[in-house]
């Protein structure tokens, strides 16, 4: 029991990851479209199109930093200090959007100012979850079970990358998701940039998914040794046949399928990032057994973590479910 506890909080918190980047991604994504936005009655739709969704969507953040720092102590004291930086950033990108998607429907004279900190809150804190994702990928120094590395370690031209792929990945599920929930002009104007959208986040993954097993060999080796490869071809192939339904669905007018199939494309390509480290919780010296709290904390975090997560997920359905529909023009919940 205690070698399979680890593993079950590590999915629990690959969830709360993977469901935070869906769910908030496409709301920050409507922050990233902000300035492409044709008017600011545009940009008012656009934020109502999220407003009863937006807050609710970070509960899922909260999870994963909160499990990981209870469930894998150790991981959490050598990712935090590799990352203090970025994530400082970032959080304070996500308080600063916070606060201005409520003010700017108060300010009259200051409402320009609240429009940008919400465009560049939202974008800085895309950015700063890509440099994170481009550190982890690339690996933290450890000695002696602490980070053992430089402050500035993850400013490397791979994490850069990375930071820029997530920005245009999330406008994607943004552009998707106004095509989803509105109509008229806005819809058609947010299915012409999504089709750019589209080409931009496949040349990244291209990129990234040639950048990664060049330049680091645990990444290679677990991609193309035998019989490892047996077993993943599929993985670019549907991601391939994803994006090509995305287009499809963007080229015949439909509504629900690209907003799906751009979901897909992230779930594609997180599973690939998991592939490439999993049982690594630091990569690439540190796994989630080496991580783990003891079996008593573990069991007690699952007992409140099994009554809440059906919580967590109940409201999420039922808020999805009662604001469901179109917004159409002038509709609004301010």
């Amino acid at each position: 029991m205690e070698s399979y506890l680890p593993v079950i909080w590590a999915v629990i918190i690959g969830c709360a990851v993977a469901m935070y980047v869906i769910l908030d991604g496409f709301d920050l994504g409507i922050g990233i479209l902000f300035p492409f936005a044709a008017s600011d009655r545009e940009r008012d739709q656009m934020m109502n199109s999220v407003a009863p969704f937006w807050d609710g969507n970070e509960t899922w953040l909260v999870l994963g930093g909160a499990g990981l720092m209870v469930t894998f102590p150790l991981a959490y004291s050598i990712i935090l200090p590799a990352l203090y930086l970025p994530v400082i950033v970032m959080l304070l990108a996500l308080v600063f959007r916070g606060v201005a998607f409520e003010f700017r429907w108060l300010g009259v004279t200051s409402k320009p100012h609240w429009t940008f900190a919400f465009a560049a809150g939202s974008t800085l804190a895309a950015f700063c979850q890509g440099l994170i994702l481009g550190d982890l990928v690339q690996g933290i120094k450890v000695e002696n079970r602490a980070f053992a590395g430089g402050a500035f370690d993850w400013a490397t031209p791979f994490a850069v990358l990375c930071g820029l792929g997530v920005v245009v990945g999330y406008a994607l599920l943004g552009a998707t998701w106004l095509i989803l929930k509105t109509e008229g002009t806005i819809a058609e104007r947010a299915r012409a940039k999504a089709k750019l959208l589209l080409v931009a986040v496949l040349v990244f993954m291209v990129i990234v998914s040639l950048w990664t097993p060049l330049a680091f060999e645990r990444i290679a080796a677990r991609w193309f040794s035998l019989p490892n490869v047996l077993f993943i071809w599929w993985i670019p192939v549907v991601t391939a046949l994803v994006a090509f339904t995305a287009w499809r669905a963007l080229e015949r007018g439909r509504d629900v399928l690209p907003f799906v199939a751009s979901v897909a494309l992230f779930l594609l390509g997180y599973l690939g990032l998991l592939i490439s480290d999993f049982p690594y919780i630091v990569p690439p010296s540190v796994t989630i057994w080496q991580a783990a709290a003891s079996p008593p904390t573990h069991i007690f975090m699952l007992m409140g973590t099994l009554i809440l997560l059906p919580i967590i997920f109940g409201y999420t359905i039922f808020v999805y479910w009662i604001f469901g529909g179109k917004l159409r023009e002038g509709e609004g919940y301010h």
